[in-house]
């Protein structure tokens, strides 16, 4: 990460850190000389005249991070996005701020337009839950008011998640006969690449479900969607129990690991990103470990392959969800199917609406854009037996109007189970 002293010496002493000097009026003061001296600076301690105010600290050390400070100008930070390998533009970043109790400080990007729907995601307990600052912002800067307790503020693009999430996020269901945890590959860095074999592991299952997440490592509202597809599937009730004793779910759920953890955009990845590797050799390990072993997992009963990713920030088809339609006509049939089902469901947490399905040829959704690569969608659909393969694009922040943060995009990931139940069961119409 690429950060530096903001005032001071550049060189050393940052440690990776860009520091704000205290307000005006609260500057630290050298002691006086004198027994006269003395007892005027306590009256002025005693009467609030005096007092130390710690330096602001902003830096990128929280999982994930990704930010450069410039410099600052008062109560203004000057700041950008680091593009990580990407070789186009993007907007994710991911920063923490301490020591600025009691202030107001106003972020500025200086590379492009990269604050979403409803600002900045927040967090003031080191990531564990996240809220939309949904006030003071603009598309290239927000302003935030450090409470006197907030020591420590986290603040991202969207609602950040790792590897610690999902390792606590599994520990709920240690133990359960229906969620094998395992190990797809390794990355470069030396990092697992996990799995989760989901639902009917026991025994040979009616059908087989893929599922993958972060091939852009940055889609991380996707992630959440994950989690509740997972419980849906692990839920009590007839839904679950049919999901578990007829399917068996292979789940990859950081595709481009590494990006995930170090924070990296992952879209447009030189030479090719993890989402147009599929054809020819890999570049990515977690790729070509996917392709190698997906065909010996699944063997004849591969009915469905369902890859989750999150758009741009805003605009048209960046602000709902949809399904990504494929070129093939049987395929995108199936597409609308089974997007029936999905609508139908209430309740309806993210406003899903068929009629927002992207087809083949419009919009982005055209053959120059797979032209660096074979998408996963592409690939698995044309694996033996799969009668389904596709994209969900899952917004950051606002779906038709709806807010999209954690909870909801959980609650529409339980959706996509009930959907799926019922289409594998065959009442799709």
């Amino acid at each position: 990460m690429k950060m530096g002293i903001l005032h001071g010496d550049m060189s050393a002493g940052g440690h990776g850190a860009a520091r704000l000097p205290a307000p005006a009026g609260t500057r630290r003061r050298s002691a006086p000389k004198g027994v006269l001296a003395y007892v005027s600076m306590l009256v002025s301690v005693l009467a609030g005249a005096f007092q130390v105010r710690a330096e602001v600290r902003v830096d990128a050390h929280l999982p994930a991070g990704n930010i450069v400070c410039e410099r600052a100008e008062g109560d203004r930070v000057y700041l950008h996005q680091e593009r990580r390998g990407s070789t186009q533009w993007w907007f994710y970043w991911a920063f923490r701020v301490c020591g600025a109790e009691g202030r107001t400080l106003t972020f500025h990007f200086t590379d492009g337009e990269p604050v979403g729907t409803r600002g900045p995601a927040v967090s003031t307990d080191q990531g564990l839950a996240w809220r939309w600052l949904g006030k003071d912002f603009s598309k290239n800067s927000f302003s935030y008011t450090f409470s006197p307790a907030e020591t420590e503020v986290w603040f991202s693009f969207g609602m950040v998640y790792t590897q610690r999430d999902w390792d606590r996020f599994l520990k709920r269901f240690a133990g359960s006969p229906s969620a094998k945890p395992g190990q797809l590959a390794v990355t470069r860095k030396g990092r697992p690449v996990e799995m989760l074999r989901l639902g009917c592991v026991a025994s040979e299952p009616r059908n087989r479900v893929l599922l993958t997440a972060r091939h852009h490592s940055c889609e991380m509202m996707a992630s959440y969607v994950l989690e509740g597809l997972i419980e849906g599937v692990l839920a009590d009730g007839e839904n679950g129990t049919w999901l578990r004793e007829n399917v068996e779910f292979l789940i990859i759920p950081f595709v481009d690991k590494d990006g995930v953890e170090d924070g990296d955009q992952g879209k447009a990845r030189g030479p090719r990103d993890h989402n147009r590797d599929y054809d020819g050799v890999s570049v990515h390990v977690e790729t070509a470990a996917l392709r190698e072993q997906v065909p010996k997992w699944a063997g004849d009963a591969l009915t469905m392959a369902l890859d989750l990713h999150c758009p741009h920030i805003r605009g048209e088809y960046n602000e709902w969800v949809y399904q990504v339609g494929s070129s093939d006509t049987n395929l995108w049939l199936q597409q609308q199917a089974f997007g029936r089902v999905l609508e139908r469901l209430r309740p309806n947490p993210l406003s899903y609406r068929q009629s927002n399905d992207l087809p083949s040829g419009k919009a982005w959704n055209t053959a120059a854009n797979f032209s660096q690569g074979l998408s996963f969608a592409r690939w698995a659909a044309r694996l033996p037996t799969v009668r389904f393969a596709g994209t969900f694009e899952i917004p950051y922040a606002t779906a038709n109007g709806t807010e999209v943060n954690a909870q909801s995009a959980r609650d529409f990931g339980v959706n996509l189970a009930v959907a799926l139940r019922h289409y594998l069961a065959g009442k799709q119409r």
